[in-house]
């Protein structure tokens, strides 16, 4: 049980690094005395920069951690990457137990930090509030397991499904709170993905550092639409089209299937592009297509009742004639921002 409040207190501090870390995963560390007093925590402030243990151990200059323990949610690396390897530093150290979350899942490292830190006669414990810890890093273990970029989606709507009315009036459907905290969402992405009618219907500006567009018939107003003026822009579109030249624009052209671009094959290319995530925000067309590819949905719903079948819905891509035929989908989690709650759930 103590070594499950310390794992909270790394899962906490992991999450400090959101946003900074891809493609790496989020990790944080705490550090014991021999007596089992905190002496040192860090965590992997982002990509490139020392790893959690490094971080939390580095602090340490008087060899107060010898004979400690040393908790964090994910196995040490074992290899020379960007930084060297945690393991080392560990065995150097003398840290006498480590406590683990979760294995590493990359292949690289999967099983051989815990073997090279008790080649060293280190205690190793796994498995402490697993669950949680995969959780944490649930993008990451997507990107190394099935090789592909995490997609989630964000919709924010009235208690009847409904985004806009049939005029599009659209805001604000949610309050200033529920609002707040999409931009904390956002900044957990690699990339926001939008399309063409969005852009064209509400000129957001959706500001991130990398933004996605999906254009079909280049009918966007690339020169002053709102989306386009900071960030790393990529538009796919058909490859029938000829686009434009625009500087910091990349135009990526992508097959169709049945008239709209090839989603599978959009999907497949940002994780090509090393995009290892992106939330989608977008109107109910797009969003219904994304329901077959979707890892997690965040959904916002305001207590409004538009009452209007002529006004949007928030996914709209078919028609079905039997329930059996719905996307099913599991709840995880209910949250309050008053007046509104947010509903995320997983495929």
């Amino acid at each position: 049980m103590q070594y499950e409040v310390y794992m909270k207190k790394c899962i906490e501090l992991a999450r400090l690094g959101e946003g900074n870390t891809s493609p790496n995963p989020l990790v944080g560390c705490v550090v014991l005395n021999k007596d089992g007093e905190i002496i040192s925590n860090g965590y992997h402030k982002k990509y490139g920069e020392n790893h959690a243990e490094r971080d939390a151990l580095l602090k340490l200059k008087n060899g107060e951690e010898e004979g400690g323990t040393l908790i964090v949610n994910l196995e040490p690396c074992s290899h020379f990457g960007k930084t060297p390897p945690c393991a080392d530093l560990i065995i150097e150290r003398k840290i006498k137990k480590v406590i683990i979350g979760m294995r590493d899942v990359n292949p690289i490292v999967s099983g051989n930090g815990i073997k090279k830190l008790e080649n060293a006669g280190i205690e190793v414990i796994e498995g402490v509030l697993e669950d949680e810890c995969k959780k944490l890093n649930e993008i990451f273990i997507k990107n190394h397991i099935q090789k592909k970029t995490f997609i989630a989606l964000k919709t924010a709507t009235t208690l009847d499904g409904k985004i806009a009315t049939s005029s599009g009036s659209s805001k604000w459907i949610t309050s200033e709170n529920a609002r707040a905290e999409v931009k904390k969402i956002r900044k957990r992405y690699d990339a926001i993905l939008t399309s063409s009618s969005t852009v064209i219907a509400d000129n957001p500006t959706m500001e991130h550092k990398t933004k996605i567009i999906l254009d079909r018939t280049l009918k966007t107003d690339f020169e002053n639409s709102n989306i386009y003026k900071n960030g790393k822009i990529y538009v796919f579109y058909s490859s029938a089209q000829t686009p434009p030249e625009i500087p910091g624009i990349t135009f990526i052209p992508a097959p169709e299937v049945n008239n709209k671009l090839d989603l599978e094959y959009i999907f497949n290319k940002l994780y090509d592009l090393k995009i290892m995530s992106v939330l989608v925000e977008s109107g109910g067309k797009l969003n219904g297509e994304v329901l077959k590819y979707v890892d997690k949905v965040y959904h916002f719903i305001a207590p409004k009742i538009t009452g209007d079948n002529a006004s949007r819905s928030c996914f709209d891509c078919r028609s079905i004639s039997e329930i059996s035929e719905c996307e099913n989908f599991k709840f995880e989690e209910i949250q309050i921002f008053q007046p509104d709650i947010l509903l995320t759930y997983y495929k």
